[in-house]
């Protein structure tokens, strides 16, 4: 397969769309955000604040603590700290410059009561809006489908900004995904320029595993990861590499749902799939005494192909994400290892085959191990894969290629659970 100079500068493109940095996880991030720009509009600090979300930002937005709000969580409060301190011109970043001096102004307009939050039911996955007042003046921004995606500012009965983008397609402000196949990644990543990559998944690297490293070594969550790290000390978990990449990518995870303040390089809008698309992978080449330029190919394999699967997925449903990014990994695995893209396409199948029906229930600390239990799967269907087995049209959800095993899985979490998604929220609002 030759993949022409325009489909490199597409692809390269999208790699760039997908894998950026944020603090703190990803939708009360796109809230802050939000805040933060309503009141540039605003021009002074807002008396109150309106929020409104769609059902899955509050589902992934209600429990996780937020960075730098010393050790607060929930939608209020980063609505609060973007619109009392945030930078907006920092992206997902918005956050990362609050002190504990400004905390006292967000905990003071918290205690107003003024800042409000309300379910828009809309069939936009993807959706918030913030409106702020002070006085008389009011501004609001709003938000679709990605989480910096701006499609409307008004001031007071102004609109200034209105950007319409198609509803029913969360990929309509993005560069268009459908060129991407496993067999095009696989051989992009073979050939391509690695000075082309190489300072982005340096970025990755050294981003995502920092925040590992601070997840081994501080108390987050009910830090899965260390808990790993710790049985294998015991001798009551193997010393292998399994292991050590579930405890890693584990990790990673207990300290960012801690609220810890330091970045990671996100993947598909998720900082969980972004950490899980490369931790293991980067945990892998380490141990393995692997170059950076094979890691680097790697991990371009592991985040385009999780980039891939989310796109069939839905940017946020009840299908859980890091699972799409577990499945990546096993076809990254099986690349480090010289597999073919026949072996690639097969480690993913069998990943997907397995672990396809793990639900998202929201930003949380489980997040963490349900990270751990899709690394297991990654490396059970990349080693299935390179001894020649694999599941078949006749197991489940597997078609008979990977790609129409990719676009089931997207069936199954766009149509098949959308009750579901329905269910777990009822459960979670109670």
């Amino acid at each position: 397969m030759n993949i022409s100079d325009k489909e490199q500068k597409q692809i390269i493109k999208i790699l760039e769309e997908e894998i950026v940095p944020a603090e703190g996880c990803t939708e009360p991030i796109a809230i802050a955000f939000a805040a933060s720009k309503a009141v540039e509009v605003l021009e002074q600090k807002p008396e109150i604040i309106r929020i409104y979300v769609s059902g899955n930002i509050l589902k992934n937005a209600k429990s996780v603590i937020v960075p730098n709000s010393g050790g607060m969580a929930g939608i209020e409060v980063a609505a609060a700290m973007g619109a009392m301190a945030g930078d907006a011109s920092k992206d997902l970043l918005v956050i990362s410059n609050v002190t504990e001096e400004d905390m006292l102004g967000v905990r003071a307009l918290i205690e107003t009561g003024n800042v409000t939050l309300e379910v828009v039911p809309n069939n936009i996955t993807l959706y918030v809006m913030i409106e702020v007042q002070n006085g008389e003046e009011k501004a609001s921004v709003e938000i679709k489908h990605t989480h910096t995606n701006i499609t409307k500012v008004t001031r007071n009965e102004e609109v200034l900004i209105d950007q319409p983008c198609n509803d029913v397609d969360f990929n309509s402000s993005l560069t268009d995904r459908s060129i991407l196949t496993i067999e095009k990644i696989v051989e992009m990543a073979n050939h391509i320029d690695i000075e082309l990559i190489a300072p982005l998944f340096e970025k990755v690297y050294q981003f995502n595993s920092r925040i590992a490293e601070e997840g081994l070594t501080q108390k987050y969550g009910v830090n899965i990861g260390a808990c790993i790290q710790e049985n294998i000390k015991k001798g009551i978990y193997g010393d292998d590499q399994r292991n050590r990449s579930a405890s890693y990518a584990a990790a990673g995870s207990d300290a960012r749902m801690g609220g810890c303040a330091l970045p990671v390089m996100t993947t598909s809008g998720s900082g969980n799939q972004g950490m899980t698309a490369s931790l293991p992978v980067i945990r892998y080449c380490i141990d393995q005494n692997r170059t950076k330029e094979e890691m680097y190919r790697a991990l371009m394999v592991s985040h385009l192909s999780t980039v891939h699967i989310k796109t069939n997925v839905g940017r946020l449903s009840a299908y859980c994400g890091v699972m799409t990014a577990s499945a990546a990994v096993s076809g990254a695995l099986v690349y480090l290892d010289g597999g073919c893209v026949d072996q690639v396409q097969n480690g993913i199948i069998n990943t997907l085959g397995n672990v396809s029906g793990v639900i998202c229930d929201g930003a949380n600390a489980s997040c963490a191990s349900k990270i751990a239990s899709g690394i297991y799967a990654a490396f059970d269907g990349a080693m299935l894969s390179q001894i020649g087995n694999v599941f078949t049209s006749s197991d489940g959800i597997v078609d008979t290629s990977c790609e129409e095993t990719i676009q089931n899985v997207g069936t199954l979490a766009q149509q098949g659970m959308k009750g579901t998604d329905i269910t777990i929220l009822d459960i979670m609002t109670k």
